[in-house]
Parts: C-alpha cells; sequence; structure tokens
C-alpha cells in the first residue's frame, strides 16, 4: 500500500481523510502493525486508484481471496464485450482502429488497420503484435514516419507515465526497448513547437507517393469489474486532412 500511495504522491493524512480513517490507521496498515479489513483494502485501492490486477494483489497479500475475475476476450461470458468492439471496430471504417491491452498488445483491429502493417516484415509480425513496437521500429512504421521525432517524443512519454502510474514492469521494458531503436540520419532531439494553426499532433505516415496524416483518439469501458476488460484501450485513428480522408475512400 505505501508503494502506491507514493506513486500516487499522496500523504498518509491525505490518504486518510479520503478513506475516512486515522492517519494513524493508515500508517499502522503500512508498517504491518494492524491487518485490514477486506472492505479497508478495497477502500484503500479504489481512493488510490490501483488498477484492478494489483488490487487483487493487495487482497492476497491481507490474507483475502481476489475479488475480481480476469478472463480471455475470447470467454464465452465475454460475448457481451466482444460484440461491442466489433461493433465500434466495424464503425469506424473506413479509418483505423484497433484495440489494445494494457501493454499495447493488439487484441482486434478492423480493416483498415491493414495499412499500418504495409512493408512490416514478417518477423515483427509474430505475436503478440505490440502496436507501441510496430509505431515505432525502424523497419516497421517508425520508418515511414514523417515526423518520426514527434510522434517518437510523444508515445515514450506516454508509456513512460502509464508504467509510472501502473507500476507494470512490461511498460518500463518497452519503453527502455523503444528508447533504444536507432534510426540512422534522423535527428531526434527536436522539440516540437505547435504552430498557430495546431490542433493535435498528427501522424504523418508515408505511403508511396503521398503522405497520410491521422490524429487518434482513445476509449475505454466505463467502470470495469473485470481484469481485462478495465485493461482494454480503443484507439481510432482519424484523418487530419481532406487529403487523407479520400485517400481511405471517405470524404
Amino acid at each position: 500500500m505505501r508503494s502506491w500511495r507514493q506513486r500516487r504522491r499522496v500523504s498518509q493524512l491525505d490518504l486518510a481523510i479520503e478513506a475516512e480513517v486515522s492517519a494513524r490507521h493508515v500508517s499502522f496498515l503500512e508498517t504491518g502493525r494492524a491487518r485490514p479489513s477486506r472492505d479497508m483494502v478495497m477502500r484503500l485501492a479504489e481512493e488510490l486508484e490501483v488498477p484492478l490486477r494489483h488490487r487483487n494483489g493487495m487482497l492476497v497479500a491481507a490474507g483475502f481471496a481476489p475479488v475480481f475475475r480476469e478472463r480471455e476476450v475470447r470467454a464465452p461470458e465475454m460475448e457481451v464485450v466482444r460484440l461491442a468492439l466489433e461493433k465500434i471496430l466495424a464503425a469506424h471504417e473506413p479509418y483505423p482502429a484497433v484495440v489494445v491491452d494494457s501493454a499495447w498488445n493488439l487484441v482486434a483491429s478492423n480493416e483498415a488497420a491493414a495499412v499500418l502493417l504495409e512493408g512490416v516484415p514478417a518477423e515483427l509480425l509474430t505475436e503478440p503484435l505490440n502496436m507501441l513496437r510496430l509505431t515505432l521500429h525502424p523497419e516497421a512504421m517508425g520508418g515511414r514516419l514523417a515526423n518520426l521525432a514527434e510522434v517518437r517524443a510523444h508515445l515514450l512519454h506516454r508509456v513512460r507515465r502509464q508504467a509510472e502510474a501502473s507500476g507494470d514492469r512490461q511498460l518500463t521494458e518497452l519503453h527502455d526497448e523503444l528508447a533504444a531503436y536507432e534510426y540512422p540520419g534522423v535527428e531526434l532531439n527536436v522539440t516540437h513547437v505547435p504552430g498557430p494553426a495546431d490542433i493535435l499532433l498528427p501522424i504523418r505516415l508515408r505511403r508511396g507517393g503521398e503522405v497520410l496524416s491521422m490524429f487518434s483518439t482513445i476509449a475505454t469501458f466505463g467502470s470495469p469489474l473485470e481484469v481485462t476488460v478495465s485493461e482494454l484501450a480503443i484507439e481510432t485513428l482519424w484523418p487530419a486532412d481532406e487529403r487523407t480522408a479520400r485517400a481511405f475512400g471517405a470524404g
């Protein structure tokens, strides 16, 4: 509990106030001088916004059984989730959309997402497909990005923040791998200064003799009570200009 409190930059007093307990009790729980009830573990985890997977770990550490189930997306009980994902992905055609897990591994995609994998060597297409790796690898999209430095800086910042917030070692290792990629002849130490007309940082992907300019939105399930569902994210790519919309057969 102490590690999560410190990761959230919350004092014992602030946590105690939010959880409606005494600061002394929080201190005793952290030092092992008091044993929490299951309800107390759940309450403190909620206040600290601990991911469901790690809430189960906190419960086990306190001597209780895990509460949150974890199922495969293909499990029969997950049909309602699969149907929702399928409808969202299909509705986003003709533009690319993907579903990823907490480590940015590909879970599902629509047909338009194939544009992101064009020209990628077969050795990089072994499962699990990691969308951040495919985006920045120099032999994948990283070699086709017209604004590589800006996109790279943004994604490295995002995955580093996610690793810090979640305590996920896998994300930390992924960040270090992505940061180590080399791009001969490309200046990476570039700070993007937005111009007067800029609204969003686009992904500018070379394709043939043109450049597709896209921006993304990310959606998650509201109020998840299942580990896998809580870790799913739906990323949809949208055209940032009319030329790109026409290239996808729309607009």
